[in-house]
């Protein structure tokens, strides 16, 4: 994922079904979790990673909240 570009991993997470995208939010959920744990104990070098963390949550919620919406609007509409 490192050296991926936002786009491509963006539509990697489009491709995911459900189950796997809530599994991929947990996971992101714990990285945060560890690199918050370990830029408290200083033991984190790169302080940058905490945001790449936090900006893939927030992709992963964006991709969440589409599909939603996506559902919504198709019930709403009769489909």
């Amino acid at each position: 994922m490192a050296n991926r570009k936002t786009k491509e991993f963006a539509e990697e997470l489009r491709a995911m079904n459900d189950e796997k995208l809530t599994a991929e939010l947990g996971e992101a959920y714990k990285r945060l979790f560890t690199l918050r744990l370990q830029l408290t104990t200083r033991q984190q070098a790169n302080t940058s990673e905490t945001a790449k963390a936090r900006r893939q949550i927030a992709r992963i919620r964006t991709i969440q909240r589409e599909r939603q919406l996506a559902e919504a609007l198709g019930v709403a509409s009769g489909r």
